[in-house]
């Protein structure tokens, strides 16, 4: 929203907000729905697995979050409604048949929050035919974590971790060039060298030993660090108290990472 220039001067875009949390709160939980067989034999630990949730359950959870958040979205726009269905449609293709592909894998789950971010500056429509080509960055950013997380539990090679470099990379270049663009340069940098820390010890500690503990925390850093590249974005088109906002989002996301899997 903030890229679509949204000036959040009164409460009419409630709707999409509610609709992100149902969207995504929908992908996680399906997400351990079909991996419960999987988590069985890697991590018994899990809600799921453990018992702790019944699979019918967390199922219907699921679906009714997804459901949730497409309601929500068509309720303020036809095409908020569209780019919800798409992103639910994206969300259970990925769960069900594309995690576990090398390239399918990386690519669906990129798509998914590429389009969360659209469902966002559908808050003004004509706002996507100008802005829309920056749903590509979270695709390869989101495609990033992906690649590497294959490898979480078993280990994996530093090929992947550095293309995973490499498109880490592209998404902080990008935002630099926006950014200056936008006349915001300056104030924005320090927003980007903060993720590139964040992102980049970890990945750089992973390429020198990957094994499936270190690239576990390379994946952690990756997705708990999306608040500072949101945050990023917001700087980048100039809503700096936005962008504080959602950067005092980060510490909070710490704490909560120490009592829930990140990954």
């Amino acid at each position: 929203m903030a890229i679509a220039q949204f000036t959040f001067s009164d409460f009419s875009p409630i709707p999409l907000i509610i609709s992100t949390l149902g969207l995504y709160g929908g992908g996680v939980v399906m997400n351990d729905v079909f991996d419960a067989k999987l988590d069985s034999i890697e991590r018994p630990e899990r809600p799921i697995p453990s018992g702790k949730v019944p699979l019918r359950s967390a199922a219907m959870m699921g679906i009714s979050l997804l459901f949730f958040g497409i309601l929500a979205a068509a309720s303020y726009s036809f095409i908020s409604g569209l780019i919800a269905i798409t992103v639910a449609l994206l969300t259970v293709i990925y769960n069900r048949f594309a995690k576990h592909h090398t390239i399918l894998g990386p690519v669906t789950m990129g798509m998914c929050r590429g389009g969360n971010l659209i469902l966002g500056m559908s808050v003004f429509p004509e706002s996507i035919e100008k802005w829309g080509f920056i749903a590509l960055l979270p695709i390869a950013y989101i495609g990033a974590i992906t690649l590497i997380s294959q490898d979480e539990v078993h280990g994996g090679k530093r090929r992947t971790l550095y293309i995973a470099a490499i498109l880490y990379l592209i998404v902080l270049i990008a935002q630099l060039i926006v950014s200056q663009k936008q006349g915001n340069l300056l104030l924005t940098v320090p927003f980007v060298l903060l993720h590139a820390w964040l992102i980049g010890r970890p990945l750089w500690n992973a390429i020198q030993n990957p094994v499936g503990p270190m690239i576990g925390k390379a994946v952690k850093a990756g997705v708990i660090s999306l608040i500072v590249m949101n945050a990023s974005w917001c700087m980048a088109f100039g809503l700096w108290p936005l962008a504080l906002a959602v950067l005092i989002l980060l510490p909070v996301s710490m704490l909560l990472a120490k009592a829930f899997a990140v990954t």
